[in-house]
């Protein structure tokens, strides 16, 4: 639901998350190597859970770049009226 006060020039931070995402992934990577070649099987699990994390959401980050800007109403769009309760709908 639109209020009316949202930022004239407000962006999604699409592309940060990438590369926090990329980033993510490179130490998680990292981290599970490094502790499977020193035995710490926990540890590399709890990585490589990390990594699998961080790749979900670069590919849901993607995917969201992908689709380009959506439609946003401007300045000369009313706010929404916020929906009034009404009688119960029969089932």
């Amino acid at each position: 639901m639109r209020s009316g006060n949202e930022p004239v020039t407000a962006r999604s931070p699409l592309r940060l998350r990438f590369w926090l995402s990329l980033w993510g992934m490179i130490w998680a990577a990292a981290g599970a190597a490094v502790f499977s070649v020193v035995g710490r099987g926990g540890w590399a699990a709890a990585c490589a859970a990390l990594f699998v994390l961080a790749a979900v959401d670069l590919a849901v980050v993607v995917r969201h770049i992908h689709q380009g800007p959506h439609y946003q109403p401007g300045r000369n769009i009313p706010p929404y009226e916020p929906p009034h309760p009404g009688p119960p709908h029969p089932r």
